[in-house]
């Protein structure tokens, strides 16, 4: 089911005006078929909002918070059902040939959202190899614009959502969903495999969403 437009925009304003947001990025699935990965129906809805200091974001999430207009009842009708979660990250940006967009203005770009659920059973060990040798091959697929590795951290907050503590989440970023396509039918996606398969052991697999998305505010 579609977030419906008046829904979208309400997000879109509550998110753009949290004092002390540094960027807030709202997604919506986006159909792209013929993916390497199939991990089924992407989440009606997610956001991504960032804070230079964790101050600012536990201030939006306390009882009495900018945030809590997304909580209040009846704020999203069309999601009154929907399973909701958060968690809290540490996001670390990595360097790509051309990072310019070439999205028409006013349409949405494509991030490719990725997380692992699960553990390793060596986290310093998970993320020397993942920061240091996944990225580096991410970074070759074809017109990617964005590339971003979060880590978990603790947090004050009020939300009355479960929280999850998922031990990473990815994006990779695109113009749209063809050039997204593009990049996951590439022969990168070869050297991606392969580099998987010398990470160090973890468990609880992980699961990839294309979205579409746009900047709040």
């Amino acid at each position: 089911m579609r977030l419906p437009d008046a829904e979208h925009r309400f997000v879109c304003d509550v998110v753009g005006s949290t004092p002390g947001l540094s960027k807030g990025l709202v997604f919506t699935p986006w159909d792209v078929g013929g993916l390497y990965f199939d991990d089924g129906v992407a989440p009606q809805l997610a956001l991504q909002l960032y804070f230079d200091d964790i101050g600012d974001l536990e201030a939006a999430l306390a009882p009495d918070g900018h945030l809590q207009a997304l909580a209040a009842p009846g704020a999203l009708p069309s999601l009154a059902g929907a399973a909701r979660e958060q968690q809290a990250m540490l996001a670390r940006a990595f360097p790509v040939p051309d990072p310019e967009f070439r999205t028409p203005p006013g349409e949405p770009w494509c991030t490719y959202l990725v997380h692992y659920p699960g553990e390793a059973e060596d986290i310093g060990a998970w993320l020397a190899h993942y920061l240091k040798n996944h990225t580096r091959i991410m970074a070759t697929f074809p017109a990617i614009r964005e590339i971003e590795v979060c880590s978990r951290i603790d947090w004050c907050g009020a939300l009355p959502w479960p929280r999850v503590g998922h031990m990473q989440r990815n994006k990779v970023v695109f113009d749209d969903g063809d050039a997204l396509k593009a990049a996951m039918t590439s022969s990168v996606m070869q050297d991606m495999r392969a580099d998987f398969h010398t990470l160090p052991p973890f468990a609880g697999g992980n699961r990839h969403y294309p979205m579409k998305t746009v900047a709040a505010g």
